[in-house]
């Protein structure tokens, strides 16, 4: 069957599809995979990449309370400890200070005001670990703060330019052309 299917080809082009297609039968007959690097109609997920990046971001978020937590609760265990270390890396926190559980708690709450920020935008994300959040007023992150800048920059940049284009057109600012 093969054979008439490679007769009947045109060009370099349909042979290439024809070869293809029969490897793929085989691959599905022997029960082998196929990698996908290589495929042009490989099909994208339905969930997009910036709702898997964030969704990953908050999992890993939730790793880290879940741990500072056992830490705090007194599970000294090495992986639990090598991850405290590593969420308090670039400060001057040590592990041995007497105020180490303020500053566990602290954390926490840092991490858990980022996953209520980052899973806002979704309807259907659960945002919170569960239990009470502490919202320290000094820390809340106003999400939308920055828009509203970038916005405000935005205005003041195209009056800058509707400016320059009328100075261009010898028309000042307030007249009528």
């Amino acid at each position: 069957m093969l054979v008439t299917y490679l007769e009947a080809s045109r060009d370099l082009c349909e042979t290439n599809s024809i070869l293809f297609g029969a490897a793929v039968a085989v691959c599905r007959i022997i029960g082998a995979k196929l990698p996908m690097a290589g495929r042009a109609t490989t099909q994208s997920s339905a969930i997009p990449a910036w709702r898997k990046r964030i969704e990953d971001r908050i999992a890993k978020a939730r790793a880290l309370i879940g741990r500072l937590t056992s830490f705090r609760s007194g599970n000294n265990r090495p992986r639990i400890m090598r991850t405290v270390r590593m969420a308090f890396a670039g400060t001057n926190i040590s592990l041995s200070q007497p105020d180490i559980t303020q500053k566990l708690t602290e954390r926490i709450d840092d991490l858990k005001q980022k996953i209520a920020a980052w899973g806002s935008g979704f309807d259907d994300l659960p945002t919170g670990q569960g239990g009470s959040t502490r919202i320290v007023s000094s820390r809340v992150i106003r999400r939308g703060s920055i828009n509203h800048w970038s916005g405000q920059r935005y205005v003041e940049r195209a009056k800058d330019r509707i400016r320059q284009t009328l100075s261009h057109s010898g028309v000042a600012c307030g007249q009528s052309p």
